[in-house]
């Protein structure tokens, strides 16, 4: 069982204090060998589903409910899903929770790839000599955003420089700045991000 403090927060990572249950507490060793293997390695957010899907499946054994082969990989896909329906995300929880599982705790404690990198780097001081594809987006994501926010400060720069120079006539403005990622196949439109954590538009190019 792991609880070592984050020594960046000196508190216990979100990652670890879920693992202290000692229902999932062998996850720990599972993250980390899976994260180093040398063949079939796994991202950072494969990770984070992986996780997740313990975790469901250990709250569904507290409370002794046997699932089918294949069910809790279809109830965390109904749960987390962005193109499942409302309605059919609430008939998941309806019957989670019949099954006496709280589902607004259950999605809180859902990790994130970012928390699962902080746990493995952090709480168990591993690392990787090549960088994981998930941060590799990261980092880039992060750049795309430096350089959208610069372009908005020299555009509200700008602006306001028109303004007070009476070159231009202008009330109290902002200055929105986004790029939009559209389908062909479909029409949709995505910002980078939304996309990427999405992993595909989901359209029908049948």
């Amino acid at each position: 069982m792991d609880t070592t403090p984050n020594a960046a927060s000196g508190r216990t990572g979100k990652v670890a204090r879920l693992l202290s249950d000692d229902t999932i507490a062998e996850v720990g060793d599972e993250l980390v060998e899976r994260w180093t293997a040398e063949a079939n390695r796994m991202s950072l957010r494969d990770l984070a589903d992986y996780f997740n899907r313990q975790l469901l499946e250990a709250r569904l054994d507290q409370q002794r409910i046997d699932v089918l082969p294949g069910e809790i990989e279809n109830m965390y896909r109904l749960l987390t899903d962005d193109e499942v329906t409302s309605g059919t995300r609430i008939q998941v929880k309806n019957r989670l929770g019949e099954y006496g599982v709280d589902t607004e705790t259950l999605e809180s404690d859902f990790v994130s790839r970012q928390a699962i990198h902080t746990y493995l780097t952090k709480h168990r001081q591993e690392s990787y000599d090549e960088p994981d594809p998930d941060e590799i987006v990261d980092r880039r994501l992060e750049e795309l955003q430096r350089l959208n926010s610069r372009q908005q400060a020299v555009t509200e720069q700008t602006v306001s420089t028109l303004q007070n120079r009476d070159r231009l006539d202008l009330g109290e403005f902002q200055v929105l700045s986004s790029v939009q990622i559209q389908c062909t196949d479909c029409g949709r439109q995505f910002d980078l991000p939304t996309l990427v954590d999405r992993g595909r538009c989901q359209c029908d190019t049948s």
